[in-house]
């Protein structure tokens, strides 16, 4: 039996097997889709914004 791995999403904070690593943090597909049809005027962007910002400020702690 093959064993997956889920990793945590950066985005939505589930635990997902598909999706793609940003430097070192992990964006679930279904986020990354979400987040690449959404228009910067809808409140979701500035949500999204926000939580990729995540990866710079963990990265340079």
């Amino acid at each position: 039996m093959e064993q997956t791995s889920t990793q945590r999403c950066i985005i939505c904070s589930q635990e997902k097997q598909e999706g793609i690593m940003i430097v070192s943090e992990f964006i679930c597909e279904d986020c990354e889709s979400e987040m690449v049809h959404t228009e910067a005027t809808d409140a979701r962007y500035d949500f999204f914004i926000h939580q990729m910002k995540q990866i710079w400020v963990q990265k340079n702690a």
